[in-house]
């Protein structure tokens, strides 16, 4: 495909960026980094998951983030859930526009991550639509380990391409294809994001690749000129899986936006405030981020 004049962009880093991080943020730096992204963009905001507390504790202050959430009505705030008991606290708070749903490619990660296996994950992604669908929300759903799987390894293409079109008869936004331990290349990234886009068209397809291998920039590359329409990042490239053995940070927001719009694809961010966003998480973390971008000298320089 000819390259693409622009793409959606998601800033996941409120909820991907944080969940694996052992010193707990406060919901005060939650909200700040949420309208941070918003200042510098963002429009469609991952602001954090309904799971259980015990499990992700992270993420235990999940209704005190959402009381906390700026109102604007040009920002779609999306809430992770799992299963039905998530996404009916998500929708009681009055403040989730869209319900996040997740589909694993494999049994034993669905079992790690879920409790229960692919199949049963499906289901349950199809029923967390249907909820929102029937509540005045709107519904998506990522298929994990789409590229390979912690513990089982190759993930047929096959399997995800079949798992997209099932879950595609629940009327979602969009399908996610997820790198969740960061081992994609570039050529399986367009063959994947193709067959997937055939398959289920016209729903967009979205990505969202972890950087384990280095190769997360690239992936994105790829998947956006194969057609994807909708990319997640995480500013400073924070993040990681609890239950996904070596899945370490998202591709930093700031890293995404300059390749794109130095390529000529639009992203409607605001690099200079992620940039501004990621030196001041880095602080709030007290260690430096992943994120080659904002440790860089700015270029092209300011006239």
């Amino acid at each position: 495909m000819d390259n693409p004049r622009s793409i959606e962009f998601v800033e996941v880093g409120p909820r991907d960026g944080l969940q694996n991080e052992k010193i707990l943020v406060s919901t005060a730096d939650k909200l700040a980094l949420i309208g941070r992204a918003i200042d510098a963009g963002a429009r469609r905001i991952e602001v954090t998951s309904f799971v259980n507390p015990k499990r992700v504790p992270q993420m235990a202050d999940a209704e005190e983030v959402c009381a906390g959430l700026p109102q604007r009505d040009d920002v779609t705030y999306i809430g992770l859930v799992m299963n039905q008991r998530g996404a009916e606290r998500a929708i009681a708070t009055g403040r989730i526009d869209q319900l996040g749903a997740v589909a694993v490619s494999t049994d034993t990660f669905a079992m790690a991550n879920q409790g229960q296996t692919s199949d049963e994950s499906v289901e349950a992604a199809k029923a967390v639509i249907e909820l929102a669908r029937s509540q005045g929300r709107t519904g998506q759903c990522t298929i994990a380990a789409s590229f390979g799987c912690p513990f089982e390894g190759e993930v047929a293409e096959g399997r995800v391409v079949e798992m997209a079109v099932a879950i595609a008869k629940a009327g979602p936004v969009e399908i996610a294809l997820a790198d969740t331990i960061g081992v994609a290349n570039p050529a399986h990234v367009a063959r994947l994001v193709e067959r997937v886009r055939q398959a289920v068209q016209p729903l967009p397809v979205r990505v969202h690749f972890h950087n384990t291998r280095n190769t997360g920039l690239a992936n994105v590359w790829a998947a956006v000129n194969a057609g994807a329409t909708v990319v997640d990042a995480s500013l400073g490239g924070l993040g990681g899986c609890p239950f996904a053995p070596g899945a370490a940070g998202n591709v930093p927001s700031e890293d995404v936006v300059y390749m794109l719009e130095r390529a000529g694809v639009g992203t409607g961010m605001d690099l200079d405030k992620l940039i501004e966003a990621s030196n001041w998480l880095s602080d709030v973390m007290g260690r430096k981020l992943p994120g080659m971008v904002a440790q860089a000298p700015h270029f092209p320089k300011a006239a």
